[in-house]
């Protein structure tokens, strides 16, 4: 798949993202610590939990969320909410992990597939927004919650945004290298790049306002940006 039929629909049929993916993941790398062993029935009940913490986490925020608030919205009791997890710093851990390396891997794996560094930025900034569009919530919810986050947890959530900006400052270089891009600090542009990515799911609501979908939006920003950055 190039980028230039890569739409969104493609997108989510060829990477299969979705709530129960990511939630089957959860529950086969956590089955030691997890008390409920019928993988459906775990499966089923993550998805409940998690999708009831993003909403509260929306409505009210994470930090002011209780368990008693989560039991109540996942309509599932607090005795089984503890056997997921024992704390909330644990359900925060549980979502931010899993959300964190399901981005890294997709984003990954998408660029490698381009050959061209104008094939991998349009790659790169098309797998980025259609990811945050599928899991808009966990993306909103990674960003909001930072700063509830561990020191360990706090330093992985940078490391991850470095991490895709090194992603863009690496296609740059070596872009400007093969005298396809001109550009005055890789770091910095891709710092930027990431910025206007992250535009669309912090503020969702606006661009939904003006009809604008994720196809328009990811057409607009390669645009804007190699104007910027083609000699």
């Amino acid at each position: 798949m190039t980028t230039d039929n890569m739409t969104f629909q493609k997108f989510r049929e060829k990477h299969e993202i979705s709530m129960e993916d990511l939630c089957r993941k959860i529950f086969n790398e956590n089955r030691e610590s997890i008390k409920i062993k019928k993988e459906e029935t775990a499966v089923r009940n993550l998805m409940t939990i998690f999708s009831a913490t993003l909403d509260l986490a929306m409505e009210k925020g994470f930090n002011a969320m209780t368990l008693r608030d989560l039991s109540k919205k996942s309509e599932l009791s607090m005795g089984c909410l503890y056997s997921y997890f024992s704390s909330k710093e644990e359900l925060l851990d549980l979502i931010q992990t899993q959300g964190r390396m399901a981005g890294m891997t997709i984003l990954s794996s998408t660029v490698k597939e381009a050959k061209e560094p104008v094939e991998k930025f349009r790659m790169a900034v098309r797998s980025h927004l259609y990811l945050s569009e599928v899991m808009q919530k966990w993306f909103y919810f990674s960003y909001m919650e930072t700063k509830n986050l561990s020191k360990a947890q706090h330093r992985k959530s940078i490391e991850n945004e470095l991490f895709t900006e090194q992603i863009f400052a690496d296609i740059l270089e070596e872009g400007q290298k093969a005298g396809i891009f001109k550009i005055e600090g890789a770091l910095l542009t891709a710092a930027v790049i990431k910025s206007m990515l992250q535009d669309w799911y912090l503020k969702r609501w606006k661009y939904k306002k003006r009809n604008i979908s994720v196809e328009a939006y990811a057409d607009f920003v390669i645009s804007f940006v190699e104007a910027a950055i083609r000699p």
